[in-house]
């Protein structure tokens, strides 16, 4: 017997079929269901038919709309051949779950719900990597956790560790599932029992504090329903990352995260007042949660970007502002990559950054660009208009040119004044106005572009993103070392149809965040697409650390960057991980290896 047994996905699962394969169109996850192969809801993504490429679903603005500009890209860029698409076989079942009758009766006998169903065991062992998509769609992921486990609140999170302490079982958290480093990953080699700890269910705000503005909040909520359930009270929180509408707040905290508004309401470790975590040893927490205190080295930064190694986030105090009166999107034309970074840099040394601001070179301004509906007649007139005003009367070069999309927060009165600082020295940079319906557009983009990357698989198209932070004078020398070495790269190993394209994302007064997009056709190429594309990523983060940039910026080390990180952090710096993860998890409980392995114990 299982406790919760209402709930579908938290039942006992059924008898395996002989062929050790499933179909599953989604495992529930709030009231929404959400893929088990792929990025975000069940029923959003591109799909092509009728030779037409489209998306479906009503979730999103692009939703429903056909987009044969997005068709004709995919065929000219990426020399995709809609005629052959690759199928997905059924999800395969690596192994069948082991767990003790023992650790069982000790769940139930706590009330603590669970599930060994294997739609929820697959969903649980893996995250959002390439390979690790690939590995459920065309292979078959090497391990994926015995059991799955949904408490309901800390206090039998904290009842979850004991026991599985007692039982030597590895513990992996999971919150969103959204990692891309291979953080949530079972380790192919562990022997015992792996229970993923799904903090789903704790998705409750706790309290709120209306004279200190700060909120208590449960780490399985999701950065979407967390500004839902503040909306309603007149709060925010304002940290918004790419993959907020899945992603936890455990997550955060745990990879040291970062959203696209930080300029306003700061990065993770700025929000963060005070915060709870469970190791095997104890809680991790400070008692007073002031503004700021003087108790010797921070344990606030032992949590943040620790990637599960010592325990889980149970409950964090967070930040909170009243909603902005004003919400203003704008954009920018510029002449050229260089034009834009120009004015980027400067708007960040006068000190009128808006909360958001991204710069996108050519080739994402011109796949962006493909993403539209057909226009009516009158829009095609319009357009080349448009083409005309800035191809002959401005000189911009259709094949040079590139976009800032701008988000304003605040009081009507600071944004007014903000913008007009900012629409100044874009005109000192040689930059042009074109509206805040194309900056709006840009961020809905933002969640939409996510889904391309499962939709390339289908049409042996493989895709990632990856990025850096980078000081000032280092930034645009690091874009030309990357994006010639991918280009190198590829034309060795006879890759005809790739893309290499860069964005900034963030500024802040010493440098810049660069998110690169990497992708390429491999017909004919390889018959190891994942074992390629992981080659040629490796090579272009040796390139950007020699060119000055970090290993991350908020993606995290997971288990894809571990070789790096000594030369990132030096060894000693290492070590102090290592003697961290001793004292808090002496038997390897939180053993979901990342940062390092544990054979360097």
């Amino acid at each position: 017997m299982i406790a919760g047994e209402e709930l579908d996905c938290h039942k006992m699962s059924e008898n395996v079929s002989d062929e050790n394969l499933m179909e599953i169109e989604g495992v529930p996850r709030g009231d929404n269901l959400v893929k088990i192969d792929g990025w975000g809801y069940a029923d959003s993504g591109f799909t092509f038919d009728n030779n037409m490429v489209s998306f479906v679903g009503e979730r999103y603005k692009i939703g429903k709309l056909e987009l044969p500009y997005f068709t004709a890209w995919c065929v000219d860029v990426l020399g995709v051949d809609f005629s052959k698409p690759t199928v997905p076989r059924k999800i395969q079942i690596p192994h069948p779950a082991n767990i003790s009758e023992k650790f069982l009766k000790e769940l139930n006998h706590y009330g603590i719900q669970f599930s060994i169903e294997d739609s929820c065991r697959v969903f649980h062992g893996h995250g959002h990597a390439l390979q690790d998509i690939f590995a459920v769609r065309y292979g078959v992921l090497e391990r994926v956790p015995d059991i799955v486990v949904y408490p309901n609140n800390h206090n039998e999170v904290e009842t979850t560790v004991q026991i599985c302490s007692t039982h030597n079982v590895v513990i992996i958290p999971f919150g969103g599932g959204t990692s891309v480093s291979g953080a949530v990953n079972c380790p192919g080699e562990e022997q015992r029992t792996i229970l993923s700890l799904d903090t789903s269910s704790m998705d409750k705000i706790i309290s709120i504090d209306k004279r200190n503005l700060t909120a208590k909040i449960e780490a399985g909520i999701t950065g979407k329903n967390l500004e839902i359930k503040l909306a309603k009270k007149g709060y925010t929180v304002g940290h918004e990352p790419d993959s907020y509408e899945f992603s936890t707040l455990g997550g955060w905290v745990s990879t040291r995260a970062s959203g696209m508004k930080k300029n306003v309401y700061g990065n993770i470790e700025d929000i963060l007042v005070g915060v709870k975590m469970v190791t095997p040893v104890g809680i991790i927490e400070k008692y007073c949660e002031a503004p700021r205190v003087s108790i010797g080295p921070d344990v606030h930064q032992m949590v943040l970007g620790s990637e599960g190694l010592y325990g889980v986030v149970t409950e964090a105090t967070l930040k909170i502002r009243p909603l902005p009166a004003c919400k203003r999107y704008g954009s920018l034309l510029f002449p050229d990559f260089e034009a834009g970074f120009d004015f980027v840099e400067k708007v960040t040394r006068e000190g009128c950054k808006p909360a958001s601001i991204r710069l996108i070179d050519n080739e994402q301004f011109l796949f962006g660009q493909s993403l539209k509906a057909q226009e009516t007649f009158g829009e095609r007139m319009s357009k080349i208009a448009k083409i005309f005003y800035l191809t002959k009367l401005c000189q911009f070069d259709l094949k040079k040119m590139c976009l800032v999309t701008l988000l304003y927060e605040g009081d009507f009165e600071s944004v007014d004044i903000k913008e007009k600082k900012v629409l100044n020295i874009a005109s000192i940079c040689g930059g042009l106005s074109t509206g805040g319906a194309n900056g709006e557009r840009g961020y809905i983009l933002t969640f939409v572009i996510a889904y391309i990357r499962d939709f390339g698989l289908d049409y042996k198209c493989v895709a990632e993103s990856f990025e850096t932070s980078c000081p000032w004078d280092k930034t645009m020398s690091l874009c030309r070392n990357v994006k010639n070495r991918l280009g190198l790269e590829c034309r060795r190993r006879k890759i005809t149809h790739f893309l290499v394209s860069c964005r900034v994302t963030q500024t802040y007064d010493a440098g810049a965040v660069i998110y690169f997009y990497f992708a390429f056709n491999y017909t004919g190429v390889t018959e190891d697409p994942v074992g390629l594309y992981g080659e040629l990523e490796h090579l272009a983060r040796q390139e950007i650390m020699s060119s000055g940039g970090s290993l991350s910026h908020h993606h995290g080390v997971g288990k894809i960057r571990q070789s790096f990180l000594p030369q990132a952090v030096s060894k000693a710096g290492l070590s102090s991980f290592i003697a961290l993860k001793k004292h808090f998890d002496p038997k390897n409980i939180f053993g979901a290896r990342n940062l390092y392995q544990e054979s360097k114990l």
